[in-house]
């Protein structure tokens, strides 16, 4: 009996020695987390030339208000004889044909807007 007594006394202060020596290192003052110090990084040889800014020619400003000018002519031409027209009975080739210019000018437009 009194081994066993004398066992955990032991291991009760061994484990008290070794509470207290991991509190004393936990306690320290510590000097984390640190600062992250700002990289410096060497001058360039040369500097970046600026970035080109795209600007629209008047002529392609000019052309592209006539062509959203005739699309628009075209969109309510179009629209009108959609109105006019039986929609039960095949749709009139002049109708097709107006459908196409309109796409053609569309994408010409979007074509000259991008540059």
């Amino acid at each position: 009996m009194k081994s066993r007594r004398r066992f955990l006394g032991e291991l009760l202060f061994a484990g008290t020695v070794t509470g207290l020596s991991a509190s004393r290192l936990v306690t320290q003052p510590q000097d984390f987390p640190r600062k992250p110090q700002p990289v410096q990084l060497p001058p360039p040889d040369f500097p970046e030339p600026p970035a080109p800014q795209k600007r629209m020619s008047e002529e392609d400003a000019k052309e592209i208000r006539k062509k959203l000018d005739r699309l628009f002519l075209l969109t309510e031409e179009l629209k009108t004889e959609v109105e006019n027209t039986d929609s039960t009975h095949v749709l009139p080739l002049s109708l097709l044909k107006k459908v196409e210019e309109i796409e053609k000018l569309a994408r010409d437009i979007k074509k000259r807007w991008k540059g």
